[in-house]
């Protein structure tokens, strides 16, 4: 059996004498009541106990002579009339408190309604380790849950949590012995409890804190008993929520203990915010194991009792008295120190002296309406910074979509600007172009005037003529047949002449149009060779594609000259032939008028030598001005040439820098999904650093939580393995010395003998450690304890079965014990035994 399976007591409503360890079957069936008059054999057993326990401690100052010798001090040899008063007073209050308990828990529910206020005083003295199971049941109403029924079920089905609960196991009371074996009964037992809870209340599941309640629960009561209490525990007394994901109740409680802490403590609150030493770092593991982590299992205990009987209230009562202890040290520690102090010298000043520590506990002010209050500001203020969160991510994505837009803008605007200086240089290049027109259209009107002038004078001159003709006409009487022929040959020469000032004025509007044109192409000529250069300095595209267009479109342009220049040949050579017509029609012409001229008057031939000049320069200055025409026109095929030689090696420019706009523009679009991939990675950067920094600090911040408990867990565990390796020694003193005081009553010679027996065994006790030590595995000693020494009774705790007289309720079939001696010889034979075998 393991050691803790004694310290679980029987779930009937009171204690029976000292029998074997009923079967697990036999536990689970359920018991009748039991009759007052065993229930005072009972009384009479455990007070029958308790004076063996006071004697032991009388009889274990023997043990220290050596050999068979009892030569000591005076203290040592206590005779067994000198603890007899002390023993009887003792007996006497156990029995009362045993009969008290019985009452109570017989009659709970009367009892409950009536005398509250004495049951919880009796609660705060402490709940006898025998009745604590039924007790816890019944003050938290889990005698009767229904939850007991659905245990069997959970254990049968399987949780999510099952790897989370098996690799925590082994943490939880890694010390004691219950729960110390790998896949043992303690641990099965605890897994099967966690792992029902997990699946009865998913939505909490499994935090790791409740282990250590469970362990504490198993160390009293079986499974199903001990999940009843832990489900009541986690509804009714505000743990469920403490234990959910969010952990929103552990948040108020460290809101309403820093509050208690800041009104009764000042000072030590004041230190406490100078160091930056919050409350969650000394705190949250009281308030989630409910100090099984930080105190011994006894006074462990002693808290349970109250939190089951008034609830939370004792936790704030003990962490305020436990603050108020170790005051005077804390103010002088930095948050180092501090963290080192709650972690090894509170608790041992507080086990010092566990009873001072609840009396003190129980003093302190707690007001319930006070801590509404607080739980209601905390409420409040967590509301508010959930406000102010969901504010801050509003106002972040906000921020996110104004910069996304202020950069789209930004974008706008720099095309609007491109398009701007796009059009002003265009807006430009148009007024160049219109100036250049209105020049040309000026330089054209002043032309036309001057066209217009000279035909005003040729128009005049012919009148002049016609007048002068009118005159004549009287004295030409005589010759009017060759004044007809003349008048009809002048009406001919005045139509040529007619027809040569229209041609002439064509001529001059053309030539006019030709100049403008070329002077309309020079500018361009000069602009294009200006291009040219600036093309030429830039890097050419040495595309073939492009340049065979370019080759093609340049052949066409030369063909289409080609073609332009044999027609201006062949027009040079139609002028010039008529030109030649024209000079072989005036030679005969003048060979004739040479043969009038001899028969007419000197007037005549005057008149008609004037006329001919006229018509022949009329006649030479067509030519004159056709064959400048033709020249204008070779010139301005030539400047087309040009021209179009230069549009050619324009064009070919324009498209390499058509083709380096597209490429800078495709550099531009890269550099610009270059930069938006830099600014998101930045912010993706900057993100993860603060993930980075939030991750950290919640690191720390565990691996500080981790590092209290491993510290509280490793001195518990020190702690508890030297009390034990005490209590073992003391247990097999106690009962041998038991035996001794039973028999003493019948007969003193088998005392002596009894006596001597137990001398020789403590001898060979002694032998045996001392032989341990040499070897390396000391082994502790016992100590010698006076008999007023209450301390070590109150936190003694046998781990041997056979030492601890378990109630059970006496079968109907089976007869009672004959006598207390009887069974008090058949427990000292076996002690006896065992006492033997080590």
């Amino acid at each position: 059996m393991p050691p803790a399976a004694a310290m679980r007591p029987d779930t009937s409503e009171s204690p029976s004498p000292p029998q074997q360890q009923p079967s697990p079957t036999q536990q689970q069936q359920p018991r009748p009541p039991v009759p007052p008059h065993e229930l005072e054999l009972l009384a009479k057993l455990e007070a029958a106990n308790r004076l063996i326990e006071a004697d032991a401690k009388s009889l274990g100052s023997l043990s220290g002579a050596s050999g068979h010798s009892r030569k000591g001090s005076d203290t040592s040899q206590v005779s067994l009339t000198s603890g007899t008063s002390s023993i009887t007073d003792r007996t006497d209050e156990g029995e009362e408190l045993w009969a008290k308990w019985s009452h109570i828990v017989n009659n709970w529910e009367e009892q409950w309604k009536k005398q509250n206020g004495n049951i919880r005083e009796l609660v705060r003295r402490g709940i006898p380790l025998h009745f604590r199971a039924i007790v816890w049941q019944l003050l938290c109403a889990a005698a009767d849950a229904p939850e007991k029924k659905l245990y069997a079920e959970y254990i049968k089905t399987k949780s999510p949590c099952e790897k989370v609960i098996r690799r925590d196991i082994a943490r939880t009371y890694p010390e004691h012995d219950f729960f110390k074996e790998k896949d043992g009964l303690g641990q099965e037992s605890l897994f099967n409890v966690i792992k029902a809870y997990s699946l009865h209340d998913r939505e909490v599941g499994y935090c790791q804190g409740s282990g250590f309640i469970v362990g504490l629960l198993l160390m009293q009561m079986p499974e199903e008993e001990a999940f009843a209490v832990l489900v009541k525990i986690m509804q009714d007394y505000r743990m469920r929520d403490m234990f959910k994901p969010s952990m929103a109740e552990l948040g108020v409680c460290m809101f309403q203990l820093e509050n208690l802490v800041a009104e009764q403590l000042l000072d030590l609150n004041q230190h406490f915010q100078s160091q930056n030493f919050h409350t969650s770092m000394y705190a949250s593991s009281w308030f989630l194991t409910l100090f099984t982590t930080a105190l011994s299992l006894p006074l462990a205990c002693r808290i349970m009792d109250v939190f089951l009987s008034e609830g939370m209230e004792i936790i704030f009562k003990v962490a305020l008295a436990m603050l108020t202890l170790g005051k005077d040290d804390l103010m002088s520690l930095d948050m180092e120190g501090m963290l080192k102090y709650f972690q090894k010298e509170l608790p041992a000043k507080a086990e010092a002296d566990p009873e001072g520590l609840l009396q003190l506990a129980y003093s302190m002010k707690y007001n319930a309406k006070k801590m509404k209050k607080l739980e209601k500001e905390y409420h409040v203020i967590k509301s508010k910074e959930q406000e102010e969160m969901t504010e801050l991510k509003r106002l972040r994505t906000e921020n996110k979509q104004l910069r996304h837009r202020c950069e789209m803008l930004e974008e706008e605007s720099k095309a609007l600007a491109d398009r701007l200086v796009r059009g002003q240089v265009s807006r430009a290049e148009e007024e160049e172009t219109t100036f250049v027109v209105q020049r040309e259209l000026e330089l054209l009107r002043h032309t036309h005037l001057d066209t217009t002038h000279q035909l005003a004078l040729a128009n005049e001159k012919i009148r002049s003529l016609s007048l002068l003709m009118e005159e004549n006409h009287s004295s030409r009487q005589s010759s009017i047949e060759e004044i007809t022929l003349k008048q009809e040959q002048l009406q001919q020469r005045e139509e040529m002449i007619e027809c040569l000032q229209e041609e002439l004025v064509k001529v001059r509007l053309r030539e006019a149009e030709n100049d403008a044109l070329i002077r309309d192409l020079r500018s361009r000529i000069h602009e294009l060779e200006e291009e040219k250069k600036t093309l030429r300095e830039t890097t050419p595209d040495n595309s073939v594609a492009h340049l065979q267009e370019e080759l093609i479109a340049v052949k066409l342009r030369e063909a289409e000259a080609n073609l332009s220049l044999k027609d201006l040949r062949q027009r040079v050579s139609e002028l010039s032939n008529q030109w030649q017509r024209h000079l072989q029609e005036h030679r005969p012409e003048s060979n004739n008028s040479g043969e009038h001229t001899a028969h007419s008057t000197p007037k005549k031939l005057l008149f008609w030598e004037n006329r001919h000049n006229e018509t022949q320069k009329l006649e030479e200055e067509l030519m004159t001005t056709r064959i400048r025409e033709m020249e204008t026109l070779t010139e301005v095929k030539e400047l087309r040439l040009k021209v179009m030689e230069l549009e050619t090696q324009v064009q070919v420019g324009t498209n390499q820098l058509r083709r380096q706009d597209e490429e800078i523009k495709k550099q531009r679009e890269a550099l610009e999904e270059a930069e938006t991939r830099d600014k998101d990675a930045a912010a993706r950067l900057l993100e993860e650093q603060r993930r980075y920094s939030d991750l950290e600090s919640k690191m720390q911040d565990e691996l500080m939580k981790a590092r209290i408990s491993d510290a509280e867990k490793t001195q518990a565990v020190a702690e508890l393995t030297q009390k034990i390796s005490q209590l073992e020694l003391k247990s097999q003193e106690i009962a041998t010395e038991g035996e001794l005081r039973i028999h003493s009553m019948d007969d003193s010679d088998r005392v002596r003998e009894l006596q001597d027996k137990v001398a020789d065994l403590q001898a060979e006790v002694i032998r045996l450690e001392r032989r341990t030590t040499r070897t390396g595995a000391p082994l502790q000693s016992g100590r010698s304890h006076s008999i007023d020494s209450t301390d070590d009774d109150s936190k003694f705790r046998a781990d041997d079965p056979s030492l601890h007289l378990t109630i059970a309720p006496v079968s109907p079939t089976e007869p009672p014990a004959n006598s207390f001696a009887e069974m008090a010889e058949k427990d000292a034979n076996m002690n006896v035994n065992k006492v033997n075998s080590v």
